[in-house]
């Protein structure tokens, strides 16, 4: 008979012996959470950092750091409701600065630091932050109006954030459960941001319902190594990590070599980055293979089909041991789970994973979800799906077409308190009833899995009434290694009926312009892999007119094209 996979239906459960003592309502608050985490492994590593000096705080230690610094902010005149920033690397002081801002009772507001600091300065503003914490190049140059600033680093001009804590105790108001912890800034950073208000039930129910999909343990090692001012990073890193006692090591550089040193040296069990990196990864090692000759690569991909259908079908994995040889080139044979979010991802890349026995994780969601929505079950998965539903959150689809595609709505306790000082936003998606309308279109196909077909507002239709959708169309590249970045945009055919075709922007890695220098046979190339994948695609969809773009495309912090950002810059060639 074969092996089940040992997961246990709630992980929560262990809550009820705490409820009374540390919490009352339906959930804890994310302080209260990391109390009771302090309780059943005050012993175990908490925080840590290989750079520029290797640090360790236990939660005991960052307990006790955490109570102090409170009591200095509430010392400084931070009261109940108060907003707190933070900006700046991820690093444990950027941790402390968080959950210290909590602590005292206060709303945390981080911002993303790769932003203008103009745009920081607006945001923070805009938030009314009463204190805030930054890193030493920023505040040289950042001011922000009725706010005391603190450095996040040592060597500074202004006092370091653990040389701030308070041993006098204070009195603290703390938040309910029920009451704001965080304001999170989407996208729009001049006239009025949105500034998503997630409640302390927004984030530790979505944290502990995505343990319904997937088994965490105190014993992990978490890596953080995009920005944690991203809900993604924030809440499957972060706050994942402090729900269960495991480790979280915070990574400072994304620089390839660094982060192969940082996930060997920390033997990281949990790593989390967006469908780019997973893809460079898959590439380079598939390459690898592929080098070795046509009998090697042959037998290892016949033995990955072997792997992935016991882990699917069979449920026991022995990609471990099989390509563990493999997995240590990329420094991942420590690893237990990947998961990948921020944008779509190849059913291959997914598939390939779980074959070299990785535990691969796609999830979707909102910041305005806290942001969970869907996660791929690590016991029940569909390679094109991007998960179900947690449980507790519901799922429709709203005006679907012959195809059953339509606008996905979602309802469960993470949907945000609305946008801070813009009703008007939020009541363009929230209705009454508590569903959000995502803007992503989909459909929900068999045993509630969910399947995403892209962004409405990036919709482009054909002459014959058709609805392309980009994400679909770039999807297909992503496997392409000449190809760094591809944009896929409507140009208009036919100006009365509104009729448009698929135009792609192709920005050519390093790697590609090195191999082929004339710009012409570069674009030949690049069409010759183009006119390959149209092949696939249904007539419709496929791309039509190509430009080559010699710089790369603007992206957000979690390497999403800036879709509208790009259309806009390169408007007069799409459109000639």
């Amino acid at each position: 008979m074969a092996k089940k996979l040992k997961h246990n239906p709630i992980p929560w459960d262990f809550l009820a012996a705490y409820k009374g003592k540390f919490f009352n309502g339906e959930w804890p608050s994310l302080t209260e959470m990391f109390d009771i985490t302090t309780e059943r492994y005050p012993d175990n590593r908490c925080f840590e950092c290989f750079q520029p000096e290797h640090v360790v705080f236990t939660y005991k230690e960052a307990q006790s750091i955490l109570r102090k610094l409170a009591n200095f902010l509430a010392k400084s005149g931070v009261r109940h409701g108060d907003r707190v920033g933070v900006t700046g690397k991820n690093s444990p002081e950027w941790a402390f600065a968080y959950f210290a801002a909590l602590y005292a009772g206060a709303v945390i507001v981080p911002v993303d630091s790769a932003l203008p600091i103009n745009e920081i300065q607006h945001l923070m503003e805009f938030a009314e932050v009463k204190v805030f914490f930054a890193d030493n190049d920023k505040l040289k140059k950042l001011t922000v109006a009725g706010a005391q600033p603190y450095s996040l680093e040592k060597g500074g001009e202004l006092p370091y954030i653990l040389d701030l804590q308070c041993e006098e105790e204070q009195e603290i108001q703390s938040a309910t459960c029920e009451e704001m912890a965080a304001i999170l800034f989407t996208s729009g950073t001049t006239g009025t941001p949105k500034g998503v208000m997630l409640s302390h039930r927004n984030l530790v129910a979505d944290c502990y319902r995505a343990q319904g999909h997937m088994n965490i343990y105190s014993t992990d090692v978490f890596y953080a190594i995009l920005p944690i001012h991203h809900a993604y990073t924030m809440l499957a890193v972060f706050i994942e990590a402090m729900s269960v006692g495991a480790n979280l090591v915070f990574g400072k550089k994304l620089v390839v070599s660094a982060i192969f040193r940082e996930l060997k040296e920390a033997h990281v069990t949990m790593f989390l980055a967006v469908p780019m990196l997973y893809n460079k990864l898959i590439s380079a090692l598939m390459n690898g293979v592929k080098e070795k000759g046509p009998i090697v690569n042959g037998l290892i991909h016949f033995m990955m089909g072997i792997s992935g259908f016991c882990k699917k079908f069979l449920h026991f994995n022995p990609g471990k041991k099989m390509f563990g040889f493999l997995l240590d080139k990329v420094s991942l044979k420590d690893n237990r789970i990947c998961i990948s979010g921020g944008g779509p991802l190849p059913s291959s890349t997914f598939k390939m994973f779980n074959q070299l026995g990785i535990d691969f994780v796609q999830g979707y969601g909102l910041t305005e979800t806290a942001p969970i929505l869907t996660l791929n079950p690590i016991f029940d998965y569909q390679e094109d799906s991007i998960g179900k539903p947690l449980p507790g959150i519901e799922c429709k689809v709203v005006d679907p077409d012959e195809d059953g595609n339509g606008v996905l709505y979602f309802r469960g306790e993470n949907v945000m308190m609305g946008y801070y000082k813009n009703p008007e936003a939020t009541a363009e998606v929230l209705d009454a009833d508590g569903w959000i309308n995502t803007g992503d279109v989909g459909h929900i196909g068999a045993r509630n899995f969910v399947y995403l077909t892209g962004r409405a507002k990036n919709i482009i239709v054909t002459e014959g009434g058709k609805n392309v959708f980009p994400e679909e169309i770039e999807d297909s590249f992503q496997l392409y290694y000449d190809i760094d970045q591809i944009c896929c945009v409507g140009f208009i055919t036919d100006k009365a009926l509104k009729a448009e075709a698929v135009c792609a922007l192709v920005h050519p890695s390093d790697e590609c312009r090195k191999k082929i220098s004339d710009p012409a046979e570069l674009k030949a190339h690049i069409q010759e892999i183009i006119d390959t994948v149209n092949k696939t695609l249904q007539p419709y969809q496929r791309i039509r007119k190509l430009i080559i773009v010699d710089e790369p495309m603007e992206m957000s912090s979690t390497k999403k094209l800036k879709r509208f950002v790009v259309m806009k810059q390169y408007k007069d060639q799409i459109n000639e």
